[in-house]
């Protein structure tokens, strides 16, 4: 009998989740996506400090101060795992733009023209790249704007059947729910444990929101992500894509048994659902009526935003440790602060923003909290001199 994963890849895409080159090699995904979090955990790692100093190196050669550089930096050091990911895969890589400007429509489209003309230079043409933004209404616009230009994109942190539909009507090229994410939400909010993975919150929005999109034939394609457990991925099997962390490709590709098609697009064309229509308007209303969603991505642009101050620090920590003015080490500690938001010493699945496969190897006792001990054995107290 064949694997999970192997039958898995016969109906849907898999993406591998990570910023880290060697997961990638070893599972050979077509996709790969990345995200402020994954980036600045693996900046960190001593092995790809190489990395760190070309982006740092390449942005210096630009002119300008030192905050010029870093700023110049933090995008080149995307580019630069972007680039490297894509010697590895053959379809797309997802980078990021930055969180900060997720209400900004104007200074989304010019940061991923910029993004996407970078990676244009080192020869890397549009159809290998999606720019990732945040699914709030200005992201969801600037999407549209880039899609008309050719630059695809990838709306992120979309939690809500509105923003699914908006991003829809804008012609964006993929999307991105979060599957695990929601279902925290849920279970704290309902005092659950658990759900069984048909009836998962995260599984049954990705569900009806792949059903809809075939129903009424748009192109937008549906990629699931944030997983939690193996039952919410094999509850999605035949959707478009499935953004995987490595943990759960190394279950899926070990683990043997049947796995039958839970999302089929021609069964999704026979159903009966109401086609809805999303202006700026209809969707405030319904995001500001939708808790989980408006938490969710207020949560998750928050986080983000977070891991690139870090990612800064880092940053400005390496680069006046090269010209002697500093020692190197600081960041990754301030990486640990970013996401402790009440102070209390520990990091927890719901504080933790990044990638839960990222968080599922830090915790090294699984008791479901990192601890600053556990952040330094994890990630390593990288670029000491």
């Amino acid at each position: 009998m064949t694997t999970l994963l192997d039958q898995l890849t016969t109906m849907t895409v898999a993406v591998c989740d990570t910023g880290d080159l060697k997961s990638i090699e070893k599972f050979k995904p077509r996709d790969a996506t990345t995200n402020p979090s994954l980036i600045t955990a693996a900046a960190q790692m001593a092995e790809y400090a190489d990395v760190v100093d070309g982006a740092l190196k390449w942005a210096e050669t630009q002119g300008g101060d030192e905050k010029k550089t870093i700023a110049l930096a933090l995008d080149r050091l995307a580019i630069e795992f972007g680039l490297r990911i894509l010697k590895i895969v053959p379809g797309r890589v997802s980078t990021e733009v930055d969180a900060r400007l997720s209400f900004d429509t104007q200074k989304t489209v010019e940061k991923g023209r910029y993004l996407i003309s970078q990676y244009n230079a080192a020869g890397i043409t549009n159809d290998r790249v999606l720019i990732k933004i945040a699914s709030t209404w200005e992201g969801i616009k600037a999407a549209e704007i880039l899609e008309k230009e050719g630059i695809h994109c990838n709306l992120t942190l979309l939690f809500g059947m509105h923003q699914a539909v908006a991003c829809a009507e804008a012609g964006v090229r993929l999307i991105s729910p979060f599957v695990g994410r929601i279902l925290d939400w849920y279970k704290k909010a309902e005092g659950r444990e658990s759900y069984a993975p048909a009836e998962d919150p995260g599984v049954r929005s990705v569900t009806r929101i792949f059903n809809y999109y075939k129903k009424y034939g748009y192109q937008t394609q549906v990629m699931g992500a944030s997983f939690r457990n193996l039952g919410e991925i094999t509850e999605l099997a035949g959707c478009d894509l499935l953004t995987i962390a490595p943990n759960f490709l190394g279950e899926l590709s070990t683990k043997e048994g049947p796995l039958p098609r839970k999302l089929d697009p021609e069964a999704a064309r026979d159903m009966d659902l109401a086609k809805l229509t999303m202006d700026e308007q209809a969707f405030r209303t319904a995001h500001e009526g939708d808790a989980m969603a408006r938490e969710k991505l207020e949560e998750g642009i928050a986080g983000f935003s977070k891991a690139i101050l870090a990612l800064e620090k880092l940053l400005t920590e390496r680069f006046q440790a090269m010209h002697r003015k500093a020692r190197a080490g600081a960041a990754a500690r301030d990486f640990f602060k970013a996401f402790d938001l009440d102070g209390d010493g520990f990091v927890t699945r719901e504080e933790w923003a990044g990638s839960q496969a990222v968080f599922d190897a830090l915790d090294l006792d699984k008791d479901g909290k990192v601890s600053p001990e556990e952040m330094a054995a994890g990630i390593g107290a990288a670029f000491l001199l």
